[in-house]
């Protein structure tokens, strides 16, 4: 990145635009995706910090997980302080690798803090007030095959309750369980399983008042937000499960997912589910008549899918039963504080318009949460005597905190309601215009269009602050990021749209999107590419297979072939696929790989060598087969990166040649970068 003293020698505007704010001169008229920025991919390799959790310490500060590209994607257990602590070792990284995503490597009670550790997929325990040696918990079994996620501590017996994934007899099905492992003699000893038999298992969740805990469970062939089961089971005095009640999911008339049990401090069981009306809200269990009754009815959803462990969506303030919780309506977040006694709600107003987890205490709250002009952050929200107000609101992390200092090149999204190709139905996209103080394009050119397809599927793309998508809109390109059908944030009817039709509907919803801008006449039609990580790469192959809206298109670690996925993938997703796609006819007539005759644009790829979800084959067999039929070209692999890349020169160079094999191939411009261009098969 340009330092500010050097902005003195510029000879011109776009000179001086690289030093991160606009020159106060007009514009410079120049092609678009030409221009010259200061949201380098340094910049945005280096912004990219992640977020792996949060939880209140006994003194009331919080612990957070974060991701840090400079260590090669390492996850570090911090404190809040004065100035923030890093609390494991730098030998140490906070990552459980239980159903691949991971999610809920770590759970703290008063000043003990027990984690997943990376290396090993033990579990250690450590004081949050010294930075000691961490103390194993748990077996050494010669290798990363025991994993351990979702944890909480028993406040009856003195043991730590998590679920088990366990690949020691075949990594593909591994067997999950929930077992206690013992705090007590400093003894490493074999976890004792206390629920075992489904498929999977998630959120066990123990009462302070009572000793009974409650946990969800689901099977294949579903996902956990297709149906799934609550339980709730009573600990004997040996702490055994003896007596078990299904307290929802069980009624075959009813189809739902709950999800997020917790108990109130007076020992209700509250938690969230999508019977009913199909979006994800509050009810609470009665448990002396077994039954369900509803605390918040809304159009919205109040929980998201279960990706990664350890979502937490709502919270008791502190021995109340006012909850704070957040939804997804329309595109956006709101949040509130319910007393769920008289069913009263009031909105908080905060300069979040999108929000994830939430940690709650007394009279105030942290929250995950960003917006169009604030990246993903953590903010301490502290309320009012009756908690209807936001008495203060400060961020105390944020995943890029210099970012304010490129706010004048930020491009706002604008939410986007379009007709897909299915009568009366509507779709959803957050459309990004290009945006620069120091350019404007030329008057006789529209800019090129980079559409963005989310992974999952079964996920949601948000309009916030991404340094990723300024990169581009800030050189000069419009850049749109589709909520196809099947994404979440719309309630279950919007989600199944997806149900037997993937490859259809997505790739449909994405290429009337962008239809849409090009009619009219925000984008230049000879310039439209598409981009997707994982499943969205998938959708981005699937659209260049099957359409011919786009001219070019970069694959990150995207799916090929729809049979060999099925075949390879780990067990969570292993018959997702079989829901998303349907008979054997529709796998072969869906994967991209089998239809290369059809492709007729550029591609590029780029592929983790030791990712589990997607297989390098994937990659590879697309690459040769495009290479054989002459298309232009190029596959990137990189050593030691999973499903998602973690390391800021991974992520920089992945950007940079995107970047430049769409200007090269169909851009008609010159990037102002200096970006060196990897080879292009065919083409160079």
């Amino acid at each position: 990145m340009s330092s500010s003293s050097s902005s003195t020698t510029a000879a011109s505007p776009a000179a001086a635009a690289a030093d991160g704010g606009g020159t106060g001169e007009k514009p410079v008229a120049a092609p678009y995706g030409s221009w010259r920025s200061p949201i380098t991919a340094d910049v945005v390799s280096g912004a990219d910090k992640r977020l792996g959790g949060i939880a209140l310490a006994g003194d009331g500060r919080l612990l957070w997980i974060e991701g840090r590209p400079e260590e090669k994607g390492r996850m570090v257990i911090v404190k809040e302080d004065d100035k923030p602590v890093d609390i494991i070792p730098q030998e140490f990284a906070a990552r459980t690798l239980a159903q691949e995503y991971g999610g809920g490597a770590f759970a703290v009670k008063d000043n003990v803090v027990v984690f997943s550790n990376y290396k090993d997929q033990r579990l250690y325990k450590q004081s949050t007030k010294s930075a000691g040696v961490p103390v194993p918990l748990t077996p050494d079994y010669g290798g990363p095959d025991v994993s351990y996620a979702d944890g909480v501590f028993d406040p009856h017996f003195s043991r730590y309750v998590t679920v088990i994934e366990d690949r020691r007899k075949s990594s593909l099905n591994p067997t999950t369980t929930i077992a206690a492992i013992s705090l007590s003699n400093g003894v490493v000893q074999e976890p004792k399983v206390l629920i075992s038999g489904n498929d999977f298992y998630a959120f066990p969740r123990i009462d302070h008042n009572n000793k009974r805990m409650a946990w969800i469970e689901w099977s294949h062939p579903n996902m956990p937000w297709d149906k799934s089961e609550l339980w709730v089971g009573y600990f004997s005095e040996s702490g055994d499960l003896t007596k078990r009640v299904c307290v929802a999911g069980s009624n075959p008339m009813l189809v739902e997912s709950p999800t997020e049990p917790k108990w109130s401090p007076k020992g209700e069981l509250f938690f969230i589910t999508d019977r009913g009306s199909g979006f994800w809200n509050i009810y609470k269990w009665v448990e002396h008549t077994n039954e369900v009754i509803s605390v918040y009815t809304l159009d919205a959803e109040f929980t998201r899918p279960l990706w990664v462990f350890g979502i937490s969506s709502y919270g008791f303030l502190g021995e109340s039963n006012h909850i704070v919780f957040s939804y997804r309506q329309h595109g956006r977040s709101y949040l509130g504080v319910l007393d769920s006694d008289i069913g009263s709600v009031s909105l908080l107003d905060t300069p979040f318009s999108d929000l994830s987890n939430v940690v709650t205490g007394n009279d105030y709250f942290y929250i995950e949460g960003a917006s169009a002009t604030v990246p993903m952050s953590i903010a301490k929200v502290a309320l009012n005597e009756d908690r209807t107000k936001v008495v203060s609101f400060s961020i105390i992390w944020s995943s890029s905190s210099d970012v304010v200092q490129y706010s004048s090149f930020f491009s706002a999204p604008e939410f986007v309601e379009f007709s897909t190709s299915s009568t009366g139905q509507k779709a959803y996209a957050y459309f990004y215009p290009p945006s620069n103080p120091n350019f404007q394009g030329l008057p006789d050119e529209k800019p090129p269009l980079l559409v963005k397809t989310h992974g999952g599927p079964t996920a949601e793309t948000r309009g916030i602050l991404d340094l990723s998508v300024q990169y581009w809109t800030s050189r000069g390109w419009a850049y749109l990021d589709v909520n196809y059908g099947g994404s979440t944030g719309f309630g279950r009817e919007y989600r199944e749209r997806l149900l037997g039709k993937w490859g259809i509907v997505d790739v449909d919803d994405c290429c009337s999107c962008a239809r849409v801008l090009v009619e009219s006449g925000k984008v230049d039609e000879r310039r439209l590419c598409i981009t997707g990580r994982s499943a969205g790469g998938y959708t981005t192959l699937a659209s260049l297979a099957f359409r011919d809206t786009f001219k070019a298109g970069a694959s990150l670690y995207g799916i090929g072939d729809l049979s060999l996925l099925r075949a390879e993938t780990h067990k969570f997703e292993s018959h997702y696929t079989d829901n998303l796609v349907g008979n054997e006819n529709a796998y072969y007539e869906r994967s991209p790989i089998n239809f290369v005759d059809k492709f007729t644009c550029p591609v590029i790829l780029f592929q983790g060598l030791d990712d589990k979800v997607v297989p390098p084959d994937q990659a590879r067999k697309i690459y040769k087969a495009l290479k054989e039929k002459g298309l232009p070209v190029a596959l990137v692999e990189y050593e030691g990166e999973q499903h998602g890349f973690r390391k800021a020169e991974n992520i920089k160079f992945t950007l940079e040649q995107q970047m430049v094999f769409f200007a090269r191939l169909v851009g008609n411009f010159k990037v102002a970068d200096d970006i060196t261009p990897i080879k292009i098969e065919n083409f160079d």
